[in-house]
């Protein structure tokens, strides 16, 4: 959480005009890489404990993201109404209020051909951030019900599906790169950043609990050992009273 925070700060001077925080905003890439190591770390760790629960997942991401968000929602609404001008609050009410609502406002800011780095469409609508927002929630809506369902067969599976996805949207942005509304808002294309750090989870996962059990097995050698000596004395001290 300290890392996204972190990469959610040059995003701010960014947006904030500091000229040497131009390229800010590519701290929302760092952060979707960020979200699907430390979605999927944690979700590893219940299942291995056996802890892991689906309705348990949705509940923890409710309860930290949507007080807050129905907040700013409610904040926003009534000075989008007194501020804007019938038509901009229409398309703020839409996109801003509703999409994030139900997350889907990249989808909507994408149908209204709005940019993100135009300043003019980006004063008119102060929730234009949640855009990464919703990108973030479909994956944690949708994640969890791939990985029960390839993680059931083997983690290698697992593992070569999202590497699959990940090589298919990071090449679909890059053929389709000049349509910057598609691969800047639509999921798929953002695929590629959440998958990496994904993947990145399921290495050091596995080298962990690799490490882990090279421990373990080493200590049982030693159990082992120590327990053959114990024999040996005890079988010693039996022959020395006889």
């Amino acid at each position: 959480d300290g890392l996204r925070a972190l990469a959610v700060i040059p995003v701010i001077f960014f947006h904030a005009g500091f000229d040497a925080f131009r390229g800010g905003f590519v701290g929302v890439d760092i952060f979707f890489v960020i979200s699907g190591y430390l979605i999927t770390t944690i979700i590893l760790r219940e299942k291995t404990r056996g802890q892991f629960s689906l309705l348990g997942f949705y509940e923890r991401r409710a309860r930290r993201i949507l007080p807050a968000l129905f907040l700013l929602l409610l904040c926003c609404a009534p000075a989008g109404y007194l501020l804007l001008t019938p038509p901009q609050f229409e398309s703020f009410f839409i996109s801003g209020i509703l999409g994030a609502a139900t997350f889907v406002s990249n989808f909507l800011f994408f149908q209204d051909g709005v940019l993100y780095f135009d300043e003019a469409d980006s004063a008119l609508n102060p929730l234009f951030h949640v855009w990464s927002l919703a990108v973030e929630e479909q994956f944690y809506i949708f994640f969890p019900l791939m990985f029960l369902l390839f993680f059931k067969f083997s983690s290698r599976l697992f593992s070569f599906a999202v590497l699959i996805m990940v090589l298919s949207s990071a090449v679909g942005s890059f053929i389709y790169g000049e349509q910057q509304f598609s691969v800047f808002y639509i999921t798929p294309f953002r695929v590629w950043e959440i998958g990496s750090g994904v993947l990145a989870a399921v290495y050091l996962f596995d080298k962990d609990k690799g490490i882990l059990e090279s421990m373990d097995e080493s200590m049982e050698k030693i159990k082992k050992l120590l327990d053959e000596m114990e024999d040996i004395k005890s079988g010693k001290a039996e022959k020395d009273r006889m």
